[in-house]
């Protein structure tokens, strides 16, 4: 699907989802500055009703700066849901000891984002917002889970309690119901699109530092810096698969942006090797290692990789969405009905 596809797709979604319910979008907020700068742009751009949404699992300072600093200059309605702390300290723990194939940072965003995603379509389901749009760069997530849009089956159809966590029999069923299940619901209802609107318009990471700034929705370039916006806990998981794999698990992500001219390269060759070295030295923003490490009862040997990767989705997800994917090609069968 090319951009242009998707931008088109975009705009008829964000024209079509007005005056459906109390709002027209929900936006997942997690204070970095793409999501901050979403806000703004379906607020003050399209005029739309924004419901802004987080789920406060390891937020760190500067990011609860840059949310109540946008949310307040906006005057967005904002939602915050946050789980028992015991229950993450249990799930981080349990997937850094128990990693699959791709290391730390894919395994504890993937059971990561699935919580945060999937509290967005439950608060969407239940008040009728037509639209879930997420602050996911170009990238973000991997593209087999999600390029632009999430699968529609994958959303009506699919359970997303990762099964590694109900197998290992140390998670009570209510823990394992924080994950997004659409069959807890009614047959017949109706479930939101999940987009990732940086996928479909043109996306410029240093612009959207620049501008985020300027508008006054975060308060200085250092706040809107992905490097000390992230959760803390990343600065582990970094860690981890630097100790592993010997390279930082980000570098292939943010080549990608370089090479597409959406990311600064000089700054972000000088700035991979300053993460990287204050990583495994655990020093300034890497001290967050040793603060989280010591949180969760670790030790280096603890981090292991244990499990090999698995499918994000079950195959008739995906042989529904080659087909159904705004932009996609008919079927040989359907082009010739």
């Amino acid at each position: 699907m090319s951009r242009l596809v998707r931008e088109a797709d975009l705009e008829k979604a964000l024209q079509a989802c007005r005056g459906q319910g109390a709002y027209d979008c929900l936006v997942p907020l997690s204070g970095g500055k793409d999501s901050v700068y979403l806000i703004h742009k379906l607020k003050v751009q399209y005029g739309l009703r924004v419901l802004a949404h987080t789920t406060d699992i390891d937020i760190g300072e500067v990011a609860w700066a840059n949310i109540r600093r946008a949310v307040d200059k906006l005057d967005i309605e904002h939602l915050v849901y946050r789980p028992p702390l015991a229950f993450y300290r249990q799930l981080f723990r349990w997937l850094l000891t128990n990693q699959e194939a791709r290391g730390a940072v894919h395994t504890i965003s993937y059971a990561y984002a699935p919580l945060f995603e999937g509290n967005a379509l439950h608060v969407a389901t239940e008040k009728g917002i037509p639209l879930v749009l997420a602050g996911y760069s170009p990238g973000q997530p991997l593209p087999e889970r999600m390029e632009y849009e999430f699968p529609r089956l994958a959303i009506s159809a699919v359970d997303w309690t990762p099964p590694e966590l109900r197998a290992s029999g140390e998670f009570s069923e209510q823990d394992l119901c924080r994950f997004w299940n659409p069959t807890r619901y009614a047959p017949g209802t109706s479930f939101p699109r999940y987009l990732a609107p940086y996928h479909a318009w043109p996306y410029d990471q240093d612009e959207i530092m620049r501008k985020v700034v300027e508008l006054g929705l975060i308060s200085s370039t250092k706040n809107a810096s992905p490097v000390f916006s992230n959760y803390p806990i990343n600065w582990l998981l970094m860690y981890s698969d630097l100790k592993n794999f010997g390279y930082n698990p980000y570098a292939p992500e943010f080549s990608a942006l370089i090479r597409e001219g959406k990311a600064n390269k000089q700054y972000w060759k000088l700035m991979g090797k300053v993460v990287d070295f204050i990583t495994l030295k655990k020093i300034y923003l890497g001290s967050h290692v040793k603060r989280h490490m010591a949180w969760l009862g670790l030790r280096d040997e603890d981090l292991r990789i244990t499990r090999p990767s698995r499918a994000e989705w079950p195959e008739f997800v995906a042989q529904d969405w080659a087909v159904s994917a705004p932009g996609a090609r008919p079927s040989i069968s359907e082009a010739v009905s």
